[in-house]
């Protein structure tokens, strides 16, 4: 079948979701709205500043948005964080003192953060180093064991740590009625135990955001969806007043947590790419589920499929073959406005135990809200596609990149 007539074929199957997604993109839009109106954001929180930045109206505002879009008690969003990655070990840093217990109630959290954790693999400044003890709860069948919970939750388990998205893995992502589940579940088995959401991928993709269910904390990604494709750098962090605080305590140093660091640069595009994430992260949903259809009919193994409830923005597909996952990656690459010319090749990424390969021709390096395909070297050799700031550039791009597919 020629490729135009599946695009259409395609089109046509997806016009219920489609739908859907902009109903949550419309609730999304309106909630941010609402709070920038109340706030009273201004063209004077647009400015820039310096050096320690006492009472920065950008930053303080900033934070005041975000805790409220969050229905939080705190917020902490910086561009100072170089990634979610970063954020979340803040979080993990500030809160987890020696002989504290931290577990994973999603399996094995991704790559970059087992190092931070250190129990899998030797890594300098683990928390296992300052002394932090980890275990991790299974999946189940790709999905979170809440019956495990009481049993890997006791009065000596500090932190419970909840991974939204999927990772370089074929789990289930979490949707926020599961979410909910878990916290309860942790809660039941360990009052006192910090439930801990890693956000990444997840924001917007439904009408409630974690704090809203339970989640004591949460963090993530400004390049990700919150960041709504303007953002140049950056994460968040948002939850409990006295837990952010102790995180923010870990970014500066005791005694000085939120209340320094400039708003170097342009702070308007973290205001404006927040104000556009709803719509941009329906872009990146749309084009999953495109990819979902297209995939599928031509035969490979897509997760979630075309017509599955999504946690997040990643849509993971079977590539089988190591050829196959480095032509998908270098199609994606090629369709991309910035370094179209380049040719991805598998490296040692850092972070990660088996070598990466990454297409994203993205204007903010490694923004992952813009189109992106990446995936690690090992079976099942799956690729994960995530992002698109319009549906119509990821529909030419993943079209040409099954065009790729066929020829091997």
């Amino acid at each position: 079948m020629q490729t135009v007539d599946l695009k259409q074929q395609i089109l046509e199957e997806v016009k219920p979701y489609f739908r859907q997604i902009d109903e949550v993109s419309e609730v999304n839009t309106l909630k941010i709205l609402d709070s920038m109106r109340e706030l009273r954001v201004s063209d004077a929180h647009f400015k820039p500043s310096t050096g320690y930045a006492y009472g920065d109206i950008s930053r303080e505002k900033l934070d005041e948005l975000y805790a409220k879009i969050f229905k939080a008690e705190k917020a902490l969003v910086r561009t100072q964080f170089v990634s979610g990655t970063h954020a979340l070990a803040t979080v993990l840093f500030g809160i987890l003192r020696p002989d504290d217990e931290l577990v994973s109630l999603t399996g094995a959290p991704y790559d970059t953060m087992q190092t931070v954790i250190g129990h899998a693999h030797e890594s300098k400044g683990s928390l296992k180093e300052f002394g932090v003890s980890y275990r991790e709860l299974p999946l189940i069948d790709g999905k979170v064991d809440i019956d495990g919970i009481k049993k890997i939750v006791t009065s000596k388990t500090k932190v419970a740590l909840i991974q939204r998205s999927r990772g370089y893995s074929m789990r289930d992502s979490l949707m926020i009625e599961d979410i909910e589940k878990i916290c309860a579940a942790v809660k039941k088995a360990n009052p006192n135990c910090v439930t801990f959401i890693d956000n990444c991928y997840g924001e917007f993709v439904e009408t409630r955001e974690p704090v809203e269910v339970g989640a004591d904390i949460i963090a993530g990604s400004l390049i990700k969806n919150i960041g709504g494709g303007l953002a140049p750098t950056g994460g968040y962090i948002v939850g409990r007043a006295d837990l952010v605080e102790l995180a923010s305590y870990r970014l500066t140093a005791p005694g000085m947590g939120d209340e320094l660091g400039a708003s170097l640069g342009d702070p308007r595009l973290l205001y404006q790419g927040l104000f556009l994430a709803p719509h941009v992260t329906a872009q990146a949903l749309k084009s999953a589920v495109f990819a979902a259809g297209l995939f599928n009919r031509l035969g490979y193994n897509t997760h979630p499929l075309l017509g599955d409830k999504r946690g997040d923005i990643i849509q993971a597909i079977e590539l089988k073959t190591p050829e196959k996952l480095i032509a998908f990656c270098r199609a994606i690459q090629k369709y991309s406005p910035v370094d179209s010319f380049a040719a991805p090749e598998p490296w040692d990424m850092p972070g990660y135990e088996d070598q990466v390969i990454m297409a994203a021709g993205t204007f903010v390096q490694g923004a992952s809200i813009e189109l992106s395909a990446d995936g690690p070297l090992r079976p099942p050799y799956a690729v994960y596609l995530q992002g698109g700031l319009t549906f119509e550039h990821a529909m030419l791009a993943i079209l040409a990149a099954a065009e790729e597919l066929s020829k091997l």
